[in-house]
């Protein structure tokens, strides 16, 4: 076997071509667009690389047919806010061949150490944990954007190599034409009538404006969680830039207080739905399926993409109402069929609970592991 480093045209089509063999047989994969797998690795397009920095690989067997791939990251922003400093590996695709999986976890190992690091996080992504984070291991249905599809022996194949599960990943879905449980629809209404209390989905015109508060409410959101990284206006930007062909503006939600920003809900028509025909190609050919797509199939699943409440102002049931807000706009629409609230880590009790209280039923697991090095 020959492992190569990606570094030319000819690497980069067969890092991204080796996921259509794989997966060739399997009806409900969905090929991710080449672009934004491509956009992880670009500097230009991702400004991780301004702090951190990332490589990639590939595998041949003895035939010189590729047979695996792998890319390992450094973030030197959160590399470091471990016990042992801690890089990661993600985009892993492989063959059922232990012998090959492990030359790639080997190589993935040794390029962290290289780097100063003494664990690796897997699989995961260079940028944001709401895109190509986790392992899945359980539902193995169609994915939404951005999640990650895995052949069920990968699972195998990480566990013989000495990864441990660091955190379990939870999706959920709601059935759109279901109601939500009578205790949970009374808080929303009476939340929804409070004085002081106001809701507005996102207006594009205003963006600056909801940028700052998405940027307020998330890093206090999630700021008592360990070994968290605030987010930047820069990553909304890129985040948002990347969900502007297919965002709808009614979908996503934000809460304030007395007019101080409190809480938010980025909820995306799956855009899934829109690109599997285009096998991740974005071309001409590509864009024209994509518009004809867009406009004649229509959405019938939405993701869940981010959910954050500042905690002063958790359990006061904003969440509650937003979801409220968010069905009077769907259901007249009479497109949208499914919610997939995706996804909350097992060390997430409060989100766990929100997601318990829609009555939300369960719709994927993923795992995130981590391999300390001897």
């Amino acid at each position: 076997m020959e492992i190569i480093e990606v570094k030319d045209i000819s690497a980069r089509k067969a890092f991204l071509n080796l996921p259509r063999m794989i997966y060739k047989d399997d009806p409900n994969w969905v090929c991710p667009l080449d672009n934004d797998i491509e956009s992880v690795f670009d500097p230009a397009r991702n400004h991780f690389h301004e702090h951190g920095k990332c490589t990639r690989w590939i595998l041949k067997d003895d035939q010189g047919k590729v047979i695996g791939r792998i890319a390992a990251f450094v973030n030197d922003k959160k590399a470091y806010k471990f016990e042992k400093p801690t890089g990661g590996a993600g985009f892993f695709e492989c063959i059922d061949s232990q012998q090959a999986a492990d030359v790639l976890f080997d190589t993935a190992k040794k390029w962290l150490i290289d780097q100063g690091m003494q664990a690796m996080d897997a699989p995961v992504n260079f940028g944001e944990n709401d895109m190509w984070w986790g392992l899945l291991v359980d539902g193995y249905t169609t994915p939404s954007y951005g999640m990650n599809y895995h052949a069920p022996y990968y699972k195998r194949l990480f566990e013989r190599y000495g990864f441990v599960p660091s955190y379990e990943q939870i999706s959920n879905r709601i059935d759109i034409h279901k109601p939500f449980p009578e205790r949970f629809t009374k808080i929303a209404e009476w939340v929804s009538k409070k004085p002081g209390y106001n809701f507005e989905h996102l207006e594009k015109s205003k963006f600056d404006r909801f940028a700052k508060d998405f940027l307020e409410i998330y890093n206090d959101a999630w700021k008592d969680f360990e070994n968290f990284t605030p987010i930047t206006e820069q990553s909304i930007r890129e985040s948002f830039q990347k969900l502007k062909p297919i965002m709808d503006e009614r979908l996503i939600w934000f809460s304030y207080v007395n007019g101080e920003p409190a809480s938010l809900v980025v909820i995306v028509p799956d855009a899934n739905e829109l690109i599997k025909n285009l096998n991740g190609k974005l071309n001409f050919f590509g864009k024209l399926k994509f518009a004809l797509n867009k406009y004649g199939r229509k959405n019938k699943k939405m993701r869940a993409i981010i959910m954050g409440t500042k905690s002063k102002f958790q359990k006061h049931g904003l969440e509650s109402a937003m979801f409220i807000k968010l069905k009077e706009y769907v259901l007249p629409l009479n497109q949208y069929v499914e919610l997939e609230l995706s996804w909350v880590g097992d060390f997430n009790t409060k989100m766990i609970a929100i997601h318990e209280a829609t009555g939300a039923t369960f719709s994927k697991k993923h795992i995130t592991y981590r391999l300390e090095f001897k």
